[in-house]
């Protein structure tokens, strides 16, 4: 019998094997002062690609101001306990029925994390008999959530709708012997990529499969439709959502998460996910925030208005400029290059360290080998000089690559150890 962490011991991961190097610089970074389009990174100032606060309220005033205010009158533990015990509030509710409304839901659910609400709800809404579709390129908190499923699953092709209908033949197959149901899964934005989910082709496949639709839609809620109420609304098939999840992560600047849809399904969740149901409550502190925030979405969608001025400016400059962001058609803006690990780290130090511009870098095994991708989030906070210094400094990294620069350098380092 072999000791637990022998396997620990041997290999650390596929990103960990690369902690003594990257740890602290390229992962666990640690960005300092106000949440803005510029923060500092080990005491240099950079232009911050990297926090998703896409409508710039993490330090809006009447944001700040009201979570002051609630942080002095309420204090960081009330309410204490699980809402089915002891924990429920009038506030609570108030932001349920808010939140219901705003995603034109009958109901909603709120939750206390983003990751932890969506596994759940997947582990809340399926039993064993039912069958799970879902996409290749679904987020981690949805991988997970469907691990914990004790049925059948299929993975479909990335937005791919034929390889939907095929997978989707098979799950009816294997419900038709179980006596169970089809739950499929996709989110609104890809938040890797940041193409939407063929929101509007999956729920045309009702006409002749029965199933149900979650759709994760937390890139989405904010930054897309008409009033911000995402990914569904901007593809005009909200009512065809079964079950609409977001998180406060995001447009919300803030922590928690909230499930919508019909009554009778919202009333069943509430008794039946575990990870709520003994789970201490959502702290006031944040229910009154996320009031506020949502507030603010509702009345004023001059912030959403300068949000897409930054990504549309940043999107097209980048474009005419000759770089490749795949598909996105969302906020997020992916920008790939071709190179190896050693160069991409090498390529991002330089960005940080003598361009100060900081984004998310992303390599193998999350994309193919032999591809950088570098991960950039636009938001209301930035400025037109933020996004003008950007593209040239991309210009710059992309030439320094292409010239064999950064092989050089990380030739040079790996030689040295």
């Amino acid at each position: 019998m072999k000791d637990l962490f022998e396997k620990i011991y041997k290999n650390k991961g596929p990103l960990g094997k690369w902690a003594d190097q990257a740890e602290g610089y390229f992962v666990f970074p640690k960005l300092e002062g106000e949440i803005g389009n510029r923060m500092k990174f080990q005491g240099k100032e950079v232009i911050t690609w990297s926090v998703n606060d896409y409508l710039g309220l993490a330090n809006h005033p009447e944001v700040r101001k009201i979570d002051a205010e609630a942080a002095k009158k309420w204090g960081s533990a009330y309410p204490m306990g699980a809402r089915m015990m002891s924990g429920h509030t009038n506030l609570h509710e108030k932001l349920q029925n808010e939140l219901a409304n705003f995603v034109s839901k009958e109901a909603a659910y709120l939750l206390n994390f983003g990751y932890q609400g969506i596994l759940s709800t997947i582990d809340a809404l399926v039993g064993k008999n039912d069958v799970i579709v879902y996409d290749v390129d679904a987020h981690a908190c949805i991988i997970d959530g469907v691990r914990l499923h004790l049925g059948k699953r299929f993975t479909y092709k990335h937005n791919d709708i034929k390889s939907i209908k095929v997978n989707l033949e098979r799950a009816e197959k294997i419900a038709e012997q179980t006596g169970g149901g089809i739950l499929l899964i996709s989110e609104g934005v890809f938040g890797m990529r940041g193409e939407q989910g063929k929101l509007r082709e999956i729920v045309a496949l009702k006409e002749k499969y029965n199933f149900r639709l979650l759709v994760d839609d937390a890139h989405g809620f904010g930054t897309l439709g008409k009033t911000g109420a995402g990914a569904g609304e901007e593809q005009g098939v909200q009512d065809q959502i079964d079950v609409y999840f977001a998180t406060f992560a995001k447009s919300m600047a803030s922590t928690g998460a909230f499930i919508a849809g019909d009554k009778e399904i919202m009333d069943y969740m509430k008794y039946n996910m575990r990870s709520q149901m003994f789970a201490k409550s959502l702290q006031m502190t944040l229910v009154e925030g996320a009031l506020k925030r949502l507030e603010l979405i509702r009345t004023k969608p001059q912030l959403k208005q300068k949000l897409w001025e930054n990504v549309n400016a940043l999107q097209n400059g980048l474009k005419e400029n000759g770089f490749d962001l795949g598909t996105t058609q969302s906020c997020v803006t992916p920008v790939y290059l071709k190179g190896s690990i050693p160069e991409a780290m090498a390529l991002v130090k330089d960005l940080r360290e003598n361009y100060g511009v900081f984004c998310s870098i992303v390599v193998y095994p999350v994309i193919p080998k032999g591809l950088i991708l570098l991960r950039l989030i636009p938001t209301a906070s930035h400025t037109m000089e933020d996004i003008t210094t950007t593209i040239d400094a991309f210009s710059a990294i992309r030439s320094k690559l292409d010239n064999g620069i950064y092989k050089k350098i990380a030739e040079r380092v790996m030689a040295a150890k």
